[in-house]
């Protein structure tokens, strides 16, 4: 009788057990290009997060994590990226977008203004979800935070006019219009500048 050969794990199969394995756990790098045994370990955590829509976090996510942590929060896959969405389309959607949070403001690394010990990270989500007939096509994507992701499943809202939006900043107490004329100047710094020169 042969002897079966052993197929050796592979690095992305091996990091998929030890996450599993280690929930809630902080890991570092070190730790994991052990596991994974080749230099590429990396781009095996950007596949079972992007792709398989293992919750993984970083320093990027949560404050509280140091550049080089990882953190699998839960075993529930959160939605991966659609594949059929190109690169180019996700780059067009998120440049149009001004990679913002197209329902909450928020902008990508930023503290999350809902969650602040998380960063924001920008997803790509669907005006009319593909469960209501949507598709795929550049304008029916909008940039969508992490957050705003979790409770937004069949969701669909309207982008605000800016007549509405002033409206709402004219009622505000003047803290919040301070603070939402400090977001416009660091959000667009150039503009703010020619402006007040003119």
């Amino acid at each position: 009788m042969k002897e079966k050969k052993i197929r050796e794990k592979g690095s992305k199969k091996k990091l998929r057990e030890f996450f599993v394995e280690n929930v809630g756990i902080v890991l570092d790098k070190d730790i994991l290009g052990k596991v994974a045994g080749k230099s590429e370990w990396g781009r095996r955590v950007r596949e079972l997060r992007n792709e398989e829509g293992m919750n993984i976090v970083t320093h990027n996510d949560r404050s509280d994590l140091k550049p080089g942590q990882y953190l699998l929060v839960n075993l529930k896959p959160l939605p991966a990226f659609d594949r059929g969405i190109s690169k180019e389309t996700r780059a067009f959607v998120l440049d149009r977008n001004g990679f913002t949070c197209q329902m909450c403001g928020a902008a990508a690394g930023e503290p999350h203004p809902y969650d602040a010990n998380r960063k924001t990270r920008l997803h790509l989500g669907h005006i009319i979800d593909k469960s209501m007939g949507g598709n795929d096509d550049a304008n029916n994507l909008r940039a969508i935070c992490s957050v705003c992701n979790e409770g937004a499943s069949n969701l669909t809202l309207n982008r605000p006019q800016a007549i509405k939006l002033l409206a709402q900043i004219r009622r505000a107490p003047s803290a919040d219009q301070i603070d939402v004329l400090k977001w416009i100047i660091k959000k667009f710094p150039e503009q703010t500048k020619k402006i007040l020169e003119e």
